[in-house]
């Protein structure tokens, strides 16, 4: 497993140690709670996880744009694009990692 990379599997395998749950049933809620909280975006109603961010929606109007090779004008489509804002505790806890070097991967 890369060190850098937290993949589906791994979180899974956590939950299933940490838990006590088969990896099934972990796999289970895992899929169950993605699927909630994309169908919440897909409704595009914000999801707000306490401790950790708020996900929304945000719709961008359509635009031109330029192909940086070509320096072409092309129209960017309208769009809805997903933001996250995390919040102040999560960035007061990966801000505290700064100062203890060990805690560092």
């Amino acid at each position: 497993m890369d060190d850098k990379v937290l993949t589906k599997a791994a979180m899974i395998n956590y939950l299933n140690e940490n838990i006590g749950l088969s990896k099934r049933e972990c796999h289970v809620f895992f899929e169950a709670f993605l699927k909630l909280i994309t169908d919440e975006l897909i409704n595009k109603k914000d999801v707000k996880i306490v401790n950790f961010g708020i996900f929304k929606v945000m719709k961008k109007k359509s635009r031109i744009g330029r192909n940086p090779k070509t320096k072409e004008q092309v129209m960017i489509t309208e769009r809805n694009v997903i933001k996250f804002k995390p919040s102040s505790f999560l960035l007061n806890l990966i801000n505290s990692n700064l100062n203890n070097p060990e805690n560092e991967t």
